[in-house]
Order: structure tokens, then C-alpha cells, then sequence
């Protein structure tokens, strides 16, 4: 029992090791000069507009297959021949009837 209170103990220290890792203190705040600034300011809006006309393709390639189902024709049922049955069901003189099979 003590060695997994030890291992219990163990793992909540490494996950809160872990947890405070990814915390950016301020201190670490990255200095952006005006120029790299408008750079980044300027990737930003082309992403956006590459990402906008993705989204527009994408919505042009589903109008576009939509269309061509629409024109797609439904098959017809096809017409498959029916056999006729071989024995038949006659009624008789007192009320029932007689199967004929040949």
C-alpha cells in the first residue's frame, strides 16, 4: 500500500511539474518591432484571404456536384417477366376447389 500512495504522489507532482511548464511567464513576452509587426500583420490577412477562397472552391465544387446529381436520371424499374404458375386453383361442382399442376 505505501508504494502506491508513493507512485500516486509521484504522478501528481509530474503532472503539475507538467502543467506549469506550459505557463509563459511575463517576463518571456516576445518584443515585436513595428516591421516584423506589419509582417505578421500582413500574413495574417493572406492566410485569411487563401483560406477564404479555399472555402469558396470548396463551395463551388458542391454546387457543381449537385448539380450533376440532379441530372443524373433515376433508373426505371426494369419490366422482369413474370412465369405463370404451373398449377392453378379450379373450383369443383360442391363448393371447393381442385389444383391442376402439370
Amino acid at each position: 500500500m505505501p508504494r502506491l500512495l508513493l507512485l500516486q504522489f509521484f504522478g501528481s507532482a509530474m503532472l503539475t511539474a507538467a502543467m506549469l511548464w506550459g505557463v509563459n511567464p511575463a517576463s518571456s513576452a516576445q518584443v515585436v518591432s513595428p516591421a516584423d509587426r506589419n509582417v505578421l500583420i500582413q500574413q495574417n490577412q493572406l492566410q485569411m484571404l487563401e483560406n477564404r477562397l479555399r472555402r469558396q472552391q470548396y463551395q463551388q465544387e458542391q454546387q457543381q456536384y449537385r448539380a450533376q446529381d440532379r441530372q443524373i436520371p433515376i433508373p426505371q424499374r426494369q419490366e422482369v417477366p413474370q412465369m405463370r404458375p404451373t398449377c392453378q386453383l379450379l373450383p369443383s361442382g360442391s363448393g371447393g376447389f381442385v389444383s391442376t399442376c402439370r
